[in-house]
């Protein structure tokens, strides 16, 4: 995965968050903030998680907007949030790792291949949730390729 899409500042370590709306509103803000959406493009993400959960499994949910959002969308790009305590998105599903995503075009569906890949193993999730640096992060991706 490109720096360009995941960039040092897309990544929070050991966030904690009371809910998945905040959780949400993190991931979109990271993406606003670093250049690859417009700030409506949260509210979206949070009207995309409304119409069903984007929990996948294996600790991880993968926030992203609607079809509608897609004008909001500047640049491809993802954020992540490393949630050691984990954070509820409902029916006891608890996500330890939040994917927000950003898809210029169809750039979504290679960003959701790369996580589908490395996340399908839980044990990279786990490495994930672990992890002490960006470049441990990065490396898991690299690796998982």
């Amino acid at each position: 995965m490109s720096k360009e899409v995941l960039a040092a500042e897309n990544v929070k370590l050991n966030v904690a968050v009371a809910s998945r709306e905040e959780a949400i509103r993190l991931a979109g803000r990271l993406l606003v903030d670093n250049g690859y959406v417009n700030e409506c493009y949260i509210d979206s993400m949070l009207e995309r998680e409304a119409l069903t959960t984007t929990f996948m499994g294996n600790m991880i949910a993968i926030p992203h907007g609607t079809d509608e959002s897609k004008q909001e969308v500047l640049a491809s790009g993802i954020s992540i949030l490393q949630i050691p305590d984990g954070v509820d998105f409902g029916k006891g599903n608890v996500a330890k790792v939040v994917f927000g995503i950003a898809g210029k075009g169809d750039g979504h569906l290679e960003l959701l291949s790369k996580i589908a890949i490395l996340c399908s193993e839980v044990e990279n999730v786990e490495k994930i949730v672990a992890a002490e640096s960006f470049a441990e992060i990065v490396q898991l991706f690299e690796d998982s390729q």
